[in-house]
């Protein structure tokens, strides 16, 4: 049985871009994880900074239930998600204890700091996960285990710059389009913030049409997902595709549309 950890930045940014292969793999029998590197303190207008980061982790909590995965702390505040020391071994450590065989993780492009600097570290922990003399944070004792990571799309599905950013491949979440829609419903205190700071409207209606863009890209699917393999190199002995062999049925890459 695989095991999946899914890393990204904030609460709901996993349900944007990355819950529905979570959720498709977990229902082919792998064992979930999910991870948010932020608490979640500045997505708010008016709750205080400890009221909010309460609120936050109940909805991730909530969410990561709907999805079948185990929940895993956040380890630092909004727009302190850097690729310091301290948070690549408390990130290491996360990587030890759940010893995954698939990361699915954010871009390592994107249009804000957070989201990138969430890649960074999940690829640090994950670099340093056999390391003898690195000390995790908690200390956590090194694996020994190949993994393969895989990036999301950014949202907005390009990079800062407006450049489209081009999948290896799309995965159809078209029969998991609800279950996502019910995990990032359960981040509530978002609809209002997303509307006033990003102009998101709806944000249940702007994951839907995120991901119906992808599958309008995949040339197949009316939802999609779309995902990049990282270089094997540090992280597996050989080049693995378990993601694609895993979900080969419900997966299409830009060269067959």
């Amino acid at each position: 049985m695989a095991v999946v950890l899914a890393i990204h930045s904030h609460p709901d940014d996993i349900e944007f871009v990355i819950a529905g292969t979570l959720r498709l793999l977990g229902e082919r029998g792998c064992r979930l994880h999910y991870m948010n590197i932020a608490n979640g303190c500045c997505g708010t207008a008016q709750h205080s900074k400890r009221e909010i980061t309460r609120i936050r982790r109940e909805e991730s909590i909530a969410a990561a239930h709907v999805l079948g995965a185990t929940y895993h702390e956040s380890i630092c505040d909004d727009m302190a998600v850097l690729y310091t020391e301290e948070l690549i071994r408390k990130t290491t450590a996360v990587v030890r204890e759940v010893a995954p065989d698939i990361m699915l993780v954010a871009s390592p492009q994107d249009y804000m700091e957070d989201h990138m600097n969430a890649c960074r570290l999940a690829l640090g922990g994950a670099f340093a996960r056999g390391m003898v003399n690195y000390e995790s944070i908690p200390p956590r004792e090194p694996i020994e285990r190949d993994v393969t990571i895989y990036h999301a799309m950014p949202h907005g599905l390009s990079d800062g710059l407006r450049n489209p950013i081009v999948p290896d491949c799309f995965v159809d979440v078209s029969g998991v389009i609800a279950v996502k829609a019910e995990a990032l419903a359960c981040h509530r205190s978002q609809k209002d913030w997303l509307d006033r700071s990003q102009g998101m409207d709806s944000y249940l209606e702007t994951m839907k049409a995120l991901n119906a863009r992808a599958g309008a890209l995949s040339g197949r699917f009316a939802y999609a997902e779309g995902w990049r393999r990282h270089l094997h190199l540090g992280y597996a002995r050989t080049e693995r595709t378990p993601l694609e062999d895993l979900l080969a049925d419900l997966i299409v890459s830009p060269r067959e549309t």
